[in-house]
């Protein structure tokens, strides 16, 4: 199939690779997957063959008509259900609680993929991604934090899998990939729907000008400075000083 520059895709080609992130995503046989851009279906067959259901979100026409024919007898057998359209405009709402999301996504989706999922009022369990490498390793790694690790880290336990080359992809990338896994998501950080808005109101408070310290931005927004060391910056702090807020 030729990739569409315009939906980000890079189709994985190496089913080893796809059976690892199956591995990772530790899928029980009851469990209902969500899937993003299944594309030519190397990553749906081992989500297949490890959970119950999968659901497959793909915005690509035709690739959806290779896929019904591809996976004719799954979708048949009601164990693969695939919706053409934007993930974007998905509703969670529609899966059964408990989920888990496993996606080859575009990189250009990844924060708004975050955002969407780890927001929801219907919130997965679990969610393992290919992303940036710069990206898993900011998240997981980094020291220094940013408005997308801080939010990812206060949902859940971020994890980096383990690094893909950009060869294994086609057309390859220009940069390498990684498996990124989140576990144990919930909203245990936030006693309250207030909490979770005071929360972000306060990250991108901090995050407004990044040259300045973080007690001039916040006090710029009107936020109480005093729980910040002087001399930090919004990328200084660890989640713990961020949730002391609350």
């Amino acid at each position: 199939m030729r990739a569409r520059k315009s939906l980000g895709q890079n189709f994985l080609m190496h089913p080893q690779i796809a059976e690892r992130i199956a591995d990772a995503a530790k899928l029980a046989p009851g469990d209902t997957v969500l899937e993003i851009g299944p594309g030519t279906g190397m990553l749906t067959r081992p989500l297949l063959a490890r959970a119950g259901r999968v659901v497959a979100v793909e915005a690509d026409r035709e690739l959806v008509s290779k896929l019904k024919e591809t996976f004719a007898d799954e979708i048949a057998r009601g164990r693969l259900e695939l919706i053409y359209g934007d993930i974007r405009a998905f509703a969670a709402a529609t899966l059964p609680q408990g989920y888990a999301l496993v996606a080859n996504i575009p990189y250009y989706l990844t924060g708004e993929i975050f955002r969407k999922f780890l927001d929801s009022s219907n919130q997965p369990s679990s969610i393992t991604l290919l992303v940036q490498k710069e990206v898993a390793e900011r998240i997981c790694r980094g020291e220094k934090e940013s408005i997308l690790s801080l939010s990812v880290k206060a949902y859940g336990e971020p994890e980096y899998l383990f690094t893909i080359p950009r060869g294994a992809f086609k057309p390859a990338p220009n940069v390498d990939s990684a498996a990124l896994a989140v576990r144990d998501i919930s909203r245990k950080n936030f006693p309250s729907p207030e909490a979770e808005r005071r929360f972000f109101a306060l990250l991108h408070a901090g995050f407004a000008h990044k040259r300045k310290f973080l007690a001039r931005n916040l006090t710029e927004a009107g936020f109480d400075p005093s729980l910040v060391p002087l001399k930090a910056r919004a990328e200084d702090l660890p989640l713990s000083n961020w949730l002391a807020f609350l």
